[in-house]
């Protein structure tokens, strides 16, 4: 086993996908968010569905995070949920929405596969309706004795406001924001994509794929996706956009693998994303055993949806 060149290989592959995969789409989507906050669009679009969404326990703030993640990144709804906990959101409502946001799938992921053969449109609105039900049953059942009173009294759905910029310095804010935000992935990327790569030179994977054989044919689910799970589980969703990117160029996987698999193996409930949303605060670390659970139906749901539609 070759340590320095497995080494070698990740590290190309995730400054590849960092400059001409995350970057590109990340500066658009970014400039394009901070564009309509700016005339306040945001702002009304949180104000006319905030009463819509309290069935599903979820505010106008919620609305706001469920954007953020779906057309932004996953990080971007971290902001959001901190802010939440600091105006007082109740410790109910918190689980809700982060249960809704650990069932979504992340736009980081969903955009840069759309050139690939991932139906967009159909993911993302698998993927809302899988956080929508996370949020339900979260605080329907599974939150339902925690405290409902907010700590302060909040307007959640006035918090944006529109803020008058001038549109180069939103494309300066946001071109930068989104740099930032795909050049941090590069030292995750290369660390998980190396263990990935020892793994698969120890034999390991294919242990692994020999070992679900049986229960995957039963299921008729290919031993392909091993791998993919396994980095999804481990590493999060950019170490899978990397993994998933090279088993499609290298023919292995097909368009319509990747959409039907798209449900279970797009969404933040991993281990990088475990680590980043419950750093938001204590009060959204207190809470998340809760959304956990109701996170896991919200993904159920969307991986069925995805295996029937594709």
């Amino acid at each position: 086993m070759n340590i320095i060149q497995i080494i070698m290989d990740a590290g190309r592959t995730a400054v590849d996908i960092a400059l001409y995969t995350l970057v590109p789409v990340m500066v658009v989507m970014l400039i394009l968010m901070k564009y309509l906050e700016s005339l306040g669009v945001l702002a009304r679009i949180i104000n006319w569905t905030a009463p819509l969404l309290k069935p599903f326990g979820l505010t106008g703030l919620s609305l706001f995070a469920l954007i953020q993640l779906n057309f932004v990144s996953f990080a971007a709804p971290v902001a959001t949920l901190a802010m939440m906990e600091r105006k007082g959101v109740s410790d109910r409502h918190l689980a809700a929405t982060l249960a809704m946001l650990f069932a979504m799938g992340q736009a980081n992921v969903l955009y840069p596969l759309t050139p690939m053969g991932l139906h967009w449109l159909a993911a993302i609105l698998i993927s809302v309706a899988g956080g929508l039900v996370a949020g339900a049953v979260t605080w329907h059942l599974l939150a339902r004795k925690l405290p409902m009173k907010e700590v302060i009294s909040p307007d959640d759905a006035e918090v944006h406001s529109p803020q008058k910029k001038g549109l180069i310095s939103i494309i300066n804010s946001g071109g930068s924001e989104a740099i930032s935000l795909a050049l941090g992935a590069i030292p995750m990327l290369i660390l998980s994509m190396t263990v990935v790569g020892i793994l698969k030179a120890a034999g390991m994977i294919t242990l692994l794929e020999q070992a679900l054989s049986p229960l995957l044919s039963t299921l008729h689910i290919s031993t392909v996706l091993v791998m993919p799970t396994l980095v999804k589980c481990l590493a999060g969703g950019t170490a899978y956009l990397g993994v998933a990117t090279d088993l499609l160029q290298s023919g292995k996987i097909n368009a319509q693998m990747l959409n039907a698999s798209t449900g279970w193996l797009v969404q933040t409930l991993d281990l990088p994303g475990l680590g980043i949303m419950l750093g938001a605060g204590f009060r959204v670390a207190r809470v998340a055993r809760f959304a956990i659970v109701g996170a896991l139906v919200g993904i159920v749901v969307r991986g069925v949806l995805h295996m029937l539609l594709f």
